[in-house]
């Protein structure tokens, strides 16, 4: 249509926010759904966050909010981040959008332009090269292969910058694979940027599964472990995931003034602001007791090490065991080329995905959305009996593959 913007024409609708439509009208016709596509925990937002955002609704908090975000939100969120992460910021340094999609495309839009380039290791997050591809600049990936473990290397790294270069984004842990980079980890990319010729290159972290990591694990930042990078990273983190907030739509992210004052004023021209009310039950999440991402984080590792065990006894199927976040990315190579119980060939994993639904209910995501095929992406943030259940449905349409 030649109405339509150049913009609209570069990207694609966002597969698992495609996938959450499909669901619903399925379930709208009465059918039968169990969903492994949904990033969104499945446990309620905790109630001292409930009940904050109520009394900031019964106290009047319903008006605009300013566009950085309430201060005193602003202020926790800094609070955060010298207790979490020994970062020190100001409340002016750091900005607040509707969920960290928001501040990412905000970032985005205040820096990037036709002719720029962005370095994203896959597999990715649906909607990172979408985001920069709207801005006219261009997503160069760097392959992230399941033998060496979804893990970026530095000298790959290294070799994907240009002097077209404006960004990194790094995800840890990831959304999908569930890597989790360490302290040396990180130090590794560090080293490839401080170098001379990288100078040039920025660090957008992405730090939303910040507190849903296993097995002892430490969590690290960019920032934290280089602070001679602090002022060539922006820090992204949000409420959605730890603290079971997705519908409450907060995002935030932290960086030098002069970008945060650039992505306020495209804030001010696009939402304007943020649900103030949310920002208050923010406030209550970050300065409240956490002692419920504890007792979530060990449902999540039964869940996790459940589905792990049940893919890897599926034939053709495989996956290795993420470190955080609440995804398994699962290979799925050897079932491409079969044929389902009707005829139809399995070309690619998108079909995979979509004769599972149709034949079982079961609900994942293709692999290409996330720039790594053929496999497909679970989310095992839904209870045991579902993911028994599902992991049944999968041995059964797998198996029944000509």
């Amino acid at each position: 249509m030649a109405f339509l913007s150049q913009a609209v024409g570069r990207i694609r609708p966002s597969a698992t926010v495609a996938v959450a439509s499909k669901i619903a009208e399925m379930r709208c016709a009465g059918k039968a759904v169990i969903s492994l596509g949904a990033g969104e925990p499945d446990f309620d937002t905790p109630a001292h966050i409930v009940a904050a955002g109520h009394q900031a609704m019964l106290d009047g908090k319903t008006r605009y909010s300013p566009a950085p975000g309430v201060l005193e939100f602003r202020e926790a969120i800094a609070e955060k981040f010298q207790r979490d992460n020994n970062l020190t910021y100001s409340p002016d340094q750091i900005t607040v959008g509707c969920g960290g999609k928001q501040t990412i495309f905000n970032a985005c839009l205040a820096t990037l332009d036709p002719g720029d380039d962005v370095v994203i290791p896959t597999p990715y997050w649906v909607s990172y090269p979408e985001i920069v591809a709207m801005t006219g600049a261009t997503p160069v990936f760097v392959s992230c292969s399941v033998d060496k473990g979804f893990r970026l290397d530095p000298e790959d790294l290294a070799a994907a910058i240009t002097p077209k270069t404006k960004w990194l984004i790094l995800n840890s842990p990831s959304n999908p694979t569930g890597v989790c980079y360490s302290k040396e980890e990180l130090l590794g990319f560090v080293e490839v940027l401080r170098r001379p010729e990288n100078q040039h290159v920025w660090v957008m972290t992405d730090d939303m599964y910040e507190h849903i990591v296993y097995d002892g694990l430490a969590f690290h930042t960019i920032a934290e472990v280089a602070p001679d990078l602090y002022e060539r990273t922006l820090t992204l983190n949000g409420l959605s995931k730890a603290y079971c907030m997705t519908g409450w739509r907060l995002g935030y992210a932290a960086g030098p003034l002069g970008l945060i004052k650039a992505m306020n004023k495209i804030q001010s021209q696009s939402v304007s602001s943020v649900s103030t009310f949310s920002q208050w039950a923010g406030i209550a999440a970050l300065n409240g007791s956490h002692d419920f991402i504890a007792t979530h984080n060990a449902a999540f590792v039964n869940r996790r090490d459940l589905v792990v065990a049940g893919i890897n006894a599926i034939p053709g199927l495989s996956c290795p065991k993420p470190e955080g976040a609440f995804y398994v990315c699962v290979s799925c190579g050897d079932l491409i080329g079969k044929k389902t119980p009707a005829g139809v060939v399995i070309e690619n994993d998108e079909i995979l995905v979509g004769y599972l639904l149709e034949a079982e209910g079961v609900v994942c995501v293709h692999g290409e959305a996330f720039g790594f095929s053929p496999a497909f992406r679970i989310s095992y943030a839904t209870s045991n009996e579902k993911l028994e259940h599902a992991l049944a449905a999968m041995h059964r349409a797998f198996g029944a593959l000509e």
